[in-house]
This record gives structure tokens, C-alpha cells and sequence, in this order.
């Protein structure tokens, strides 16, 4: 042993390396239990410890040279950096996955909660039908009704699907295909036939969405396709979007197009029809083919090649549409049913309240009848007005239990939707004389009484006859015949006006009447409708008039919610007033204002109507088949050239009622013509006194020829309004 080990010092253990040498990096690569004590390394042969401490370097490079190595060495940074960019994709593709799903996530919560998503109904249509059931108009803000894909031909939904969405029937709901076909062909710069939205993300913009084009809104169109096909089935789908789709002109649906553009209905479309419909959608202002038909039926072409491709339609029913084009028919006439159609929307609430679901009203309208008025005004004003400064026209015509058979309500409805028939309260001239005559005879008068036609003067006014001449001693029924200002007057003074204004109401005349003096003229304003109600009166045998246009109401399961039920509103008129009216009015029509315009064979009432300065010119008759009033003039109530009822107006009436009563047996009047006394003889008046400082009438004639009646039972109006 060593003498320090005897001497009992203490020595501190190396660890395989004294100072000053360095560190076995041998010994480092052992694990703490196996390195060899300095005591062990003592003890060991000095050979094998100078290899333990000096290992020899391995010589990685091949005998053969240093080539080699490098070889593996690329082959190893080649595989490093192809394993690097797989894993950078990889968590980019990871990261783009978490970012479209925030995107998605966020727009997602932006929409209502899918559980409780419901597809919007859709605004009902109301289709108003013609007295035989032909189609007038739509109203709604759809523009025609809800169809069925068992109702249309095959062809109509199988061209959406092939011009619009060839793989529907496929995909679910969003179409990867269809988007990748659409971004090749925008990148080439091709026109596509298809664009990358199926048809169940059309239908989800359409019922949920706006059209603005932005990526929140294509992210939220196709959650909610998927949505819609997880709902529903295909053909429901394309049901729903075949009735949700724009088609340009307010049409929306495939049934209002149809109608818009090609005056059918969807149900009876050709395949040249379907393609043009079909074809529409892509652009429905720059491709309607009212507009740009060439444009449309380039389209359609491109639709029915679509349909063929795809197996649809034959390629012999191909070639045969491509060869037959479809044809939008050119419209005729001035739109007048629309007036009528808006009469009905006018008082449809009345009947049924407000409107849930699509309806279909039938109307009393004759078609016939409807198109002959709105010819021959349109006509006639085409001709004459400009020479005559007359501009617009309205004409009703109702059968004598209030029926409205026929409404024109001006001269084009396409450039004035305002309504003169209903709406235009204009003074009715001489056309308002027969309620002051009807208050004379219902007060002891008859159509031989006398009254002087010369000039007088009342508290200033001085009525005057239209030709400036005075007859003398006249009857009545020359006076109605000649429509003479003066005896009119003369009675109204006698009756009294608030009388006249009675019997006005009582006939049906609803506006607000003056019961003054010159009310004898027509100065109170009425509405071409009231006067034609009024005049039914005398066309019925006496019954109260209320003028209709609704017969009955169906929702489109069939259901009636709405059937009108004859009405009985009494009897206004007493037989014997007005068998003396009905001569008056005969009178009239054979031998004065009216001869012109008499229709053989029947028994015919009327009466012309001209105001001031020729602002108003009116002709109102009737038959026992029909009551008519033809009023002409101007909406900014400037004066006609002399213009009158007997005039234009007249002319109007005239041809109408001809063509309208052609074929049909001549009935008589139900209230039958009074035959009068053999000697005409005065009557007085019973009236309850002229008016203060106005002298009284002279009776002339001596006794009564006829007494008057016993005070008569209040009728409906009366007792309904206090009368």
C-alpha cells in the first residue's frame, strides 16, 4: 500500500481523469453503476486501459472511397424535406379545417336555430275567374297559384332540373362536382349551362335569404340546403322551388309565368314553352321573352339540347321543339279586366276577411262583353278624342239584379290604374233628372202633366234649355224626352230638393248629394256605378239594386267559404210610378236625345247627361236584359268641345248595347209602359210648400187625371237609414 493510505490521509477519488486531463468520453457513454473506479483502472493491464481511454475512431466512410456517403446523406435530406412538407400540409390543412369550421360555426349561429327553421308560407294568390270560369287576373304578390308536380307536364320540372341542376337527384343538397365544373369553366373563360348552385340552394336563398351576393350569404344558402334536404324529399324540393322562383314581371312560380307570358296556364305548357320558362330563371329581365325574344329562345334551345343530353325527351321531340319555338302571344286590348280585378280585391275582404291561404274567386264578369266595352271605348276615343279633347271613359254595365257584367274603368289600364267606374265621382247632368221626375209622379204627377217651359228665376239662378229655346206648355214626357232644363227645375222647386235627395238614396245613389235647386241638373257628384245601380231600378220592376261582382269564394281544396245567396232588398219603386218612369224613359229613346241609339225590337230606356262647359257627358239605359252608363270626359275636369251625353257618349252606348243584345229575344220591361187618360188633365202637387220668397208653381189643367196612392210601407233603405 501507499504510505499515504498508511499515514490514514484522505484522497478524493478522480473519476477516471486528473487534473489537467480531459474527460474520457468513453466513460460518459456507461451508465453510473458500470464506470470503472479509478481503484479498478489502477488494477487493470495498462494496455486495455489506454484503449478503454483512447477508443479508436470508427471510420463511417466505405473502403471503396468517400462518395457514397454523400448519396445517402441526400437520399436522407431528400426524405427529411418530402416528410416535412407532408407534415406542414398536413397542419395547414388541419388549420384551414379549424378556420372553415369557425366561419361556418359563426355564420351558423346568424341563423335562426335549425330545429326550429319552418319553410316561410308562401303569399296566397287569389285567381279571379270569369263568369264561365276563365281566368281574369291574379292577385297577390305572387302573381299566380301554388301547382303541383302531378298537375304540370313531365317536361316543365325535368327542364329546371336539366338546365339548372343536372345531378339533383344526386347530391346532397350541395354539389362539389357541380361548384368544381362551375370554377374550371369561369377559369377558362367558358359559358357554363350549369352555374355551381343546386337547385336546393336556390330554394334556400329564395325562402331565407336576400339576394345580395356575398360569401356569408353562400355559407348560410348551403347549411341550409343541407338542412332542406335533410327535411324534405327531392320532388318536394323541386315542387317548392318551381313555386318560389322569379320569373321577372311579378311572376313568381312556374303557374304566374305562364300566364304572364304565354296567356295558359303551367298545367298545358309545351316542351318549348317549359325550356323558355326553364331558361328564364338565369336572368329573368334580360331573357323574358316579351323583351328580348331572340335572347329566350337561344336560351330555350340550350335547355332543350340539356334535356336531350340528359335523356328527358327524345331526340325526335327535341328536334321538334327546336323547329317550333315557343311563341309569346302579343297582347290585345287596354288590360280592362284589371279594373274589374281590382274591384273585386276592393271588396273581397268584405266577404271572407283577410286571405290565409290561395283562393279563387268567380266573378259575374262576361268576358264577351267585358272585351266588346273596352273595343268600342278604346276605339271611339282613338278616333274622336284628340279632335274633341276627350280623354278618358268609363263603362258598367249590370244585369237588372245588380250583376256587373261589364267594368272599364279608362281608357288603358296599363297607363292609369285609377278606377272611374267605381272611384270617379263626377256630376251626372241631365242623367239625374229621372229621380226628380220619380219624386213628381210618386207625388200625384203624370208623364201628361203640364209645365210651362219658359224662362224663370229662382233667388238668382236662371236655368236655361241647352238649345236657348223655350217650348211653352209642355208635358212631362215631352219635357223628359227634350231633357228641358226649365220643367225640371220647375219640379224640384215643387217637390222640394231634399225629397229628390230622398229618392235618390232610396234608389241606390250612396255619395253625398246637396239638396239644393240646380241638384235638378246634375250638380252633385256620383260615381258611374251608383248611376248604373240606380237606373237598374226601373229595369226590374221597381226591387232595390245592390250592385255585385263576387258569386262565390273556394279555397283550393274545393272548400266554399263564400256563395252569395239571392238577395230580396224590396221594392223601392211602386208599380205605378213606375210604369210612368219606364214611358218617360221610352220617350226618350224614340223621338229624343236617345233615337239614335234605340235597339229594335226591345223595349228601351235612357237618358243623356251633359254638364257645364261640357266637363262631364254621360248616356245611361237600359233593357230588361241589361242597365249601361257610358260617362266621357277628363281626369283633370277641363271641358270637352262640346262634347254630349247624345254625343260621343251616346255613340258609345249605342254600339255596345247592340252588339250586346245580338241573338238574344227581345223581352219587354217588367214594369210595363203607362197608358195614361184619354184627355191628359193636370194634376197638382202635393208638396209641402215653395221655398220662402219663391212663388208658387200654378197648377194647369184643372182635376186630377190619377190620386196618388196611400202613404206606402218604409222600404229596406228607408228603414235602414231613417228615410
Amino acid at each position: 500500500m501507499n504510505d499515504r493510505f498508511s499515514r490514514g490521509e484522505r484522497r478524493e477519488p478522480s473519476f477516471g481523469y486528473e487534473r489537467g486531463e480531459s474527460r474520457d468520453d468513453g466513460d460518459m457513454r456507461l451508465s453510473p453503476d458500470d464506470r470503472p473506479t479509478r481503484f479498478q483502472r489502477a488494477a487493470a493491464p495498462a494496455e486495455p486501459e489506454r484503449q478503454l481511454r483512447n477508443p479508436p475512431r470508427r471510420d463511417k466512410r466505405p473502403a471503396g472511397g468517400g462518395g457514397g456517403g454523400g448519396k445517402k446523406r441526400g437520399r436522407r435530406r431528400r426524405r427529411s424535406l418530402f416528410g416535412g412538407l407532408i407534415y406542414w400540409s398536413m397542419v395547414l390543412g388541419l388549420w384551414c379545417v379549424i378556420g372553415v369550421g369557425g366561419v361556418v360555426a359563426y355564420y351558423a349561429s346568424q341563423l335562426p336555430p335549425i330545429d326550429q327553421l319552418t319553410v316561410p308560407r308562401r303569399p296566397p294568390n287569389i285567381a279571379i275567374l270569369a263568369a264561365d270560369g276563365s281566368l281574369l287576373a291574379n292577385r297577390g304578390e305572387t302573381g299566380g297559384r301554388t301547382v303541383t308536380l302531378g298537375e304540370v307536364p313531365p317536361s316543365l320540372p325535368k327542364a329546371f332540373v336539366a338546365i339548372e341542376d343536372r345531378r339533383f337527384y344526386d347530391h346532397f343538397g350541395v354539389d362539389p362536382v357541380g361548384i368544381t365544373r362551375a370554377v374550371v369553366n369561369n377559369l377558362r373563360g367558358h359559358g357554363g349551362m350549369q352555374g355551381g348552385s343546386t337547385l336546393t340552394q336556390q330554394l334556400a336563398k329564395n325562402l331565407f335569404l336576400t339576394q345580395e351576393r356575398t360569401a356569408a350569404r353562400k355559407i348560410q344558402e348551403a347549411i341550409l340546403a343541407l338542412w332542406l334536404e335533410r327535411t324534405y324529399t327531392k320532388d318536394q324540393i323541386l315542387e317548392l322551388y318551381l313555386n318560389r322562383v322569379y320569373f321577372g314581371s311579378g311572376a313568381y312560380g312556374v303557374e304566374a309565368a305562364a300566364q304572364r307570358y304565354f296567356n295558359k296556364s303551367a298545367r298545358s305548357v309545351t316542351i318549348a314553352e317549359a325550356a323558355m320558362l326553364a331558361g328564364l330563371v338565369q336572368a329573368p329581365s334580360r331573357l323574358a321573352p316579351n323583351r328580348n325574344p331572340d335572347l329566350a329562345e337561344k336560351r330555350a334551345k340550350l335547355v332543350i339540347a340539356a334535356m336531350a343530353d340528359q335523356g328527358f325527351i327524345s331526340q325526335e321531340a327535341a328536334k321538334t321543339a327546336m323547329t317550333a319555338p315557343a311563341e309569346v302571344p302579343e297582347r290585345t286590348g287596354a288590360g280592362s279586366v284589371n279594373y274589374a280585378a281590382d274591384y273585386v280585391m276592393d271588396v273581397l275582404d268584405d266577404f271572407i276577411g283577410a286571405v290565409d291561404g290561395d283562393v279563387t274567386v268567380l266573378t259575374t264578369i262576361d268576358t264577351k262583353l267585358q272585351s266588346s266595352a273596352e273595343t268600342i271605348l278604346v276605339d271611339a276615343l282613338s278616333a274622336q278624342g284628340a279632335k274633341l279633347h276627350a280623354s278618358q271613359g268609363a263603362v258598367v254595365s249590370l244585369a237588372p239584379d245588380g250583376a256587373i257584367r261589364a267594368l272599364i274603368g279608362g281608357r288603358d289600364y296599363t297607363k292609369s290604374q285609377f278606377n272611374r267606374a267605381t272611384a270617379a265621382r263626377r256630376q251626372p247632368g241631365s242623367s239625374f233628372k229621372p229621380f226628380v221626375y220619380l219624386t213628381a209622379m210618386e207625388k200625384g204627377l203624370t208623364p201628361d202633366t203640364i209645365r210651362d217651359d219658359a224662362p224663370f228665376s229662382i233667388k238668382g239662378w236662371e236655368p236655361e234649355n241647352y238649345s236657348r229655346t223655350y217650348r211653352g206648355p209642355v208635358t212631362l214626357r215631352t219635357a223628359m224626352q227634350h231633357s228641358l232644363n226649365t220643367i225640371a227645375a220647375r219640379l224640384i222647386q215643387e217637390v222640394t230638393p231634399r225629397e229628390v235627395v230622398r229618392t235618390a238614396q232610396r234608389l241606390g245613389i250612396t255619395s253625398a248629394i246637396q239638396p239644393n235647386l240646380s241638384l235638378a241638373l246634375g250638380t252633385s257628384e256620383v260615381t258611374p256605378l251608383e248611376m248604373t245601380a240606380a237606373y237598374a231600378t226601373f229595369a226590374n220592376g221597381g226591387q232595390s239594386v245592390l250592385p255585385y261582382v263576387i258569386r262565390e269564394v273556394r279555397q283550393t281544396n274545393g272548400k266554399v267559404v263564400y256563395a252569395r245567396k239571392a238577395n230580396n232588398l224590396g221594392t223601392v219603386i211602386q208599380p205605378q210610378p213606375l210604369a210612368m218612369m219606364d214611358t218617360l224613359f221610352n220617350a226618350v229613346m224614340n223621338g229624343g236625345t236617345g233615337s239614335k241609339f234605340n235597339i229594335p225590337g226591345w223595349e228601351v230606356g235612357g237618358k243623356s247627361g251633359t254638364t257645364q262647359d261640357y266637363r262631364d257627358a254621360w248616356f245611361v239605359g237600359f233593357t230588361a236584359r241589361l242597365v249601361t252608363a257610358v260617362w266621357v270626359g277628363n281626369d283633370d275636369n277641363s271641358p270637352m268641345r262640346r262634347v254630349t251625353g247624345s254625343g260621343l257618349p251616346g255613340e258609345i252606348w249605342g254600339k255596345y248595347m247592340k252588339l250586346a243584345h245580338a241573338g238574344a229575344q227581345p223581352m219587354p220591361l217588367p214594369g210595363g209602359f203607362w197608358q195614361g187618360a184619354p184627355t191628359p188633365v193636370e194634376a197638382p202637387v202635393a208638396q209641402a210648400g215653395p221655398p220662402q220668397g219663391v212663388p208658387q208653381q200654378a197648377p194647369l189643367g184643372g182635376d186630377r187625371a190619377w190620386v196618388p196612392p196611400a202613404p206606402q210601407e218604409k222600404n229596406f233603405f228607408e228603414r235602414l237609414f231613417g228615410g
